[in-house]
C-alpha cells in the first residue's frame, strides 16, 4: 500500500476528505497542503477518475533537509526514478521554495535534475530530457526552511480541467471549486436548484454531474500515471469499468438564468459537452423577474465581485435588488452565495447562517448560507 496526497484549493479540505472516504479509501491526515490517504494503485486510479473537488493526486517519494546544492544532488538520488520512465523519456521539475539557503526555483530544479539524470546514466545507457509542456514524469517539489518534499504528479493536467468548458464568462469558477461549493451546500437533489445569474453554468453543471453520479474523469483522455512503466493497465480498466456502468437516475429540477443571450448559449454548450445538456434548463431572464418554481429549494450563485472601484456601486445595487427579489419570491428557500466583499454581501439585507472561507483563485471569498425565512 502506498500513500497519496490529494490537493485542492484552500477552504475545500473537509469536502475533499469526505470524498476520499466515500471512495472507500483510508484517510491518514489532512493539512493545508491536502489530504493524505493510503491505498493501492487501484485507489489512486479511482481518486483521479472520481474526485470532484481535487486539483491533483500526488505520490510523495522523498523528504529530506538540504542546506546546500550537494544535499539536493545526493538526496534526490536516494529514490529510483528509473522505474517510472524509460531513459529516452522526459521529465519536468516544478519547484516552490521559500525561506531556504536559496530561494531560486530554477537553481533548485537544475540541481535536482542533475541528480536524476546522473542516476539514469549510472543505471542505463541513456538519460531523460527536460520537457515543460508534455513531460512523461513531473516532480512537484516544495522547499521551505531548507526542508524538501518531493512528490510525483500522477494526474498530469489538473483535475479541475474537465474539458467540457467550451467557453466561459469573464470570471468563471474553476470546476473543482464549483464542485466543492455544491458539496458545502449539501444539496442532494431532493429539492429544485436554481442559479439566477448562471454565467457559463459551471455551478449547475457540477451539481448535475453529481446528481447523476457521473465521474468527472470518465471522458478524460490522459492521466500522467498511464505513461509510467509501473502502470497497471488491467487494474485501471477495471476501475474505469466500475464507474462507466452507473444506472440512469431521474434528474431533479435544475434551472439556470441569465440576462445575456450569448452567455446563456455558452452555458448550454458547456452543459452539452459535459453530458448533462438535457439535465439543466437554461432560460433567458433577469433575476429581477424570477419566480420560485417550488415551495422549497436551493439557490447557488456566484455574482460579480465588483473588484474595480468603478464597478462597486453598480454591483452593490445589484446585490440589493437580488436580496429584495429573493425575499419577495423565494421565502422558504436556502441561498448559497459566493462573495468576495463583505460590504457587497451585506447589501443583500439577509442574515447569513454560515460563512465558509474559500479562495477563488487568489481572491479570498466567503461561501455564505442564507436561509430565506418563510412568511410568519
Amino acid at each position: 500500500m502506498a500513500q497519496f496526497l490529494a490537493q485542492t484549493s484552500r477552504g475545500l479540505i473537509p469536502v475533499l476528505e469526505n470524498e476520499i472516504r466515500e471512495l472507500g479509501l483510508k484517510v491518514l491526515k489532512s493539512s493545508p497542503q491536502g489530504v493524505l490517504f493510503q491505498s493501492s494503485w487501484a485507489g489512486c486510479y479511482r481518486a483521479n477518475l472520481c474526485l470532484r473537488s481535487a486539483t491533483r493526486v500526488l505520490l510523495p517519494v522523498l523528504d529530506f533537509p538540504a542546506y546546500n546544492e550537494a544535499d539536493l544532488y545526493h538526496n534526490i538520488k536516494k529514490h529510483d526514478f528509473t522505474k517510472y520512465i524509460a531513459p529516452e523519456g522526459s521529465l519536468y521539475i516544478h519547484v516552490r521554495v521559500s525561506e531556504s539557503f536559496t530561494n531560486n526555483n530554477q537553481y533548485i530544479a537544475m540541481k535536482l535534475k542533475d541528480g536524476i539524470v546522473d542516476q539514469f546514466r549510472d543505471k542505463t545507457s541513456g538519460r531523460p530530457n527536460v520537457d515543460r509542456e508534455q513531460p512523461d514524469l513531473t516532480l512537484r517539489v516544495k522547499m521551505r526552511k531548507n526542508q524538501v518534499s518531493v512528490s510525483l504528479d500522477t494526474s498530469g493536467i489538473g483535475l479541475s480541467q474537465r474539458n467540457y468548458r467550451q467557453s466561459a464568462g469573464e470570471a468563471p469558477l474553476r470546476e473543482h471549486l464549483a464542485a466543492g461549493l455544491v458539496a458545502w451546500s449539501e444539496w442532494d437533489g431532493a429539492v429544485p436548484l436554481v442559479d439566477p445569474m448562471c454565467g457559463s453554468g459551471t455551478l449547475l453543471i457540477e451539481a448535475a454531474l453529481k446528481a447523476v453520479n457521473r465521474a468527472p474523469g470518465i471522458d478524460r483522455n490522459h492521466f500522467a500515471f498511464r505513461g509510467w512503466k509501473i502502470f497497471q493497465s488491467s487494474v485501471y480498466e477495471e476501475e474505469l469499468s466500475k464507474i462507466s456502468h452507473v444506472p440512469d437516475v431521474e434528474t431533479p429540477l435544475i434551472l439556470g438564468f441569465d440576462e445575456d443571450p450569448k452567455v446563456l448559449q455558452k452555458a448550454k454548450a458547456n452543459a452539452r459537452a459535459a453530458g448533462v445538456g438535457d439535465r439543466i434548463q437554461f432560460q433567458l431572464s433577469r433575476f429581477q423577474q424570477l419566480q420560485a418554481p417550488a415551495a422549497k429549494g436551493v439557490i447557488l450563485t456566484n455574482p460579480p465581485y465588483g473588484q474595480r472601484l468603478s464597478e462597486k456601486e453598480a454591483v452593490q445595487k445589484l446585490f440589493g435588488q437580488l436580496g429584495q427579489r429573493l425575499k419577495q419570491e423565494f421565502r422558504g428557500w436556502d441561498l448559497w452565495l459566493l462573495s468576495g466583499d463583505s460590504e457587497l454581501s451585506s447589501a443583500l439585507g439577509l442574515r447569513s447562517k454560515r460563512k465558509v472561507p474559500v479562495f477563488n483563485g487568489s481572491i479570498e471569498c466567503r461561501w455564505l448560507h442564507y436561509p430565506i425565512d418563510p412568511p410568519a
